[in-house]
């Protein structure tokens, strides 16, 4: 077979290989650049959202002084009031101890979640509280949906 005997030019097959081409070259970079933003693990990533809303939430009950939404957002339970039994472990006056007025922290003006990771089955996030020097390590667990302190600190940087 010679050049003068090339086979007639298929418009079609050129404009299905040029599609597939760039859809793999599309995909191999999504890949690559999705890989990375995760490996990073900026504070904006959205998969933490639910997680850090829920914690904002609570926050900004506790800076409001609802004490009774506040304790029910912790506990994922909006009418915690009508069985305190299930709460014997951590019960409101100990919630008060810890985020009442009188707290280390005293009254709670501002937060800020200043970091965030997935670890286990929950959220770990550091929490700025009124401007202080050291985070919080409140998480979030995926199935119950509950806040509590983290056993587990992460790493927030110089």
């Amino acid at each position: 077979m010679t050049l003068l005997d090339a086979p007639p030019f298929n418009e079609r097959r050129a404009r299905t290989i040029r599609a597939v081409s760039i859809a793999a070259v599309v995909l191999v970079c999504a890949t690559f650049f999705g890989t990375i933003l995760y490996t990073l693990d900026f504070p904006w990533q959205l998969w933490n959202w639910p997680s850090d809303h829920r914690v904002n939430v609570f926050l900004g009950d506790v800076q409001s002084q609802n004490w009774n939404k506040a304790y029910g957002e912790w506990n994922n339970d909006p009418n915690w009031q009508q069985h305190p039994d299930r709460y014997k472990m951590y019960d409101i006056h100990s919630f008060m101890r810890d985020w009442g007025p009188q707290s280390d922290y005293g009254q709670i003006k501002s937060h800020k979640i200043v970091v965030a990771k997935r670890v286990g089955n929950g959220v770990v996030m550091g929490v700025d509280i009124n401007g202080g020097s050291t985070p919080i390590f409140l998480r979030v667990d995926d199935a119950s949906k509950e806040i509590g302190f983290s056993p587990i600190e992460l790493y927030v940087g110089p």
